[in-house]
């Protein structure tokens, strides 16, 4: 029976750090859409020392993560569906209305209100709280799947902004635990384009505006697209990493289509963090999937089990 379990959660850790796709469908009927993930696995993996901040990306757990930026059709059929009112502005002078552009102009607490409906919507629990006006507030020790790491994240959610680990570890990371400067996998500065899938291409550099969220660059090791340019990423994480004042800036990463040569931008070592209700026209984000709080810790023995016998 132990030898069992033991293979068991051998290979349940190997399929958490393979590459897997993962679509997941939401809405129904003309407002009906998908979403691809991706699985970022290697659990409890050693922080980069040599980021922003230091340390930064270690994950105790596997998780998926959007191989995509959130689109403006995916927020338009939620809106249609959930009446969330999230507002987007015209991009109309910089290319970027179509359906497939991602969702900017929104601000954080947009993208939270829209992630809630992924939850909600399919039967789970709400990751953000907002009071009966629409205002932001901290989840509470006397609330079900309060955290006090996390205030801002509901732990029964299944659905999350990525927090700035689970965005780093994304796109800087490798399945191997080393790390790259650059989201496309290589130490070495990604091609300038306006469109495309080649690897080690980012769209940065002045563009006319940003790409098709399935057109914005090469991949990332774990296969995520347009984490380096395209656009700037809110994550859920505050300034300051607490996640415990409700109004704290929020870290945005990433770099996008506007940064002309500042390519510095793209950088694992750079960011910035703006107030949560900015309305960012180079300012988009990616949706998380984290295993439900039972799990954890299957998951994380699973990738102790694959360390020890990786070393034999």
């Amino acid at each position: 029976m132990k030898k069992l379990l033991l293979l068991s959660l051998l290979a349940l850790s190997y399929q958490t750090a393979s590459a897997q796709l993962v679509t997941e469908s939401f809405g129904t009927g003309a407002n009906a859409f998908t979403m691809d993930f991706v699985t970022i696995g290697n659990p409890g993996n050693a922080a980069d020392t040599s980021g922003n901040p230091n340390p930064a990306g270690s994950v105790a757990y596997a998780y998926n993560l959007g191989k995509y930026e959130v689109s403006r059709d995916q927020i338009d059929k939620a809106n249609a569906a959930g009446s969330l009112g999230i507002t987007m502005y015209d991009m109309s002078s910089f290319e970027g209305n179509g359906a497939n552009k991602p969702a900017t102009v929104l601000n954080w607490y947009g993208a939270a209100k829209y992630v809630n409906w992924l939850n909600t919507s399919t039967g789970g629990t709400a990751a953000y709280k907002f009071d009966s006006f629409g205002n932001f507030q901290l989840w509470s020790a006397g609330d079900a799947g309060y955290n006090a790491n996390n205030m801002f994240r509901n732990n029964l959610a299944k659905y999350v902004i990525a927090s700035s680990n689970e965005w780093y570890k994304g796109a800087y990371g490798n399945r191997d635990g080393t790390w790259n400067d650059y989201a496309t996998g290589s130490d070495s500065a990604p091609t300038a384009v306006a469109g495309g899938t080649d690897a080690n291409t980012a769209v940065y550099g002045g563009q006319a505006g940003p790409a098709d969220i399935n057109n914005a660059g090469g991949l990332s090791p774990y296969g995520t697209m347009g984490q380096g340019g395209n656009v700037w990423e809110w994550t859920e994480t505050a300034s300051d990493g607490s996640n415990n004042i409700a109004g704290e800036s929020r870290w945005l990463l990433g770099g996008s289509w506007n940064n002309g040569g500042y390519l510095f931008f793209l950088q694992a070592a750079n960011r910035f963090y703006a107030d949560p209700s900015s309305e960012l026209y180079g300012g988009g984000f990616r949706v998380a999937s984290v295993p439900e709080p039972s799990s954890l810790s299957l998951l994380a023995l699973g990738g102790v089990l694959v360390a020890l016998r990786r070393r034999r």
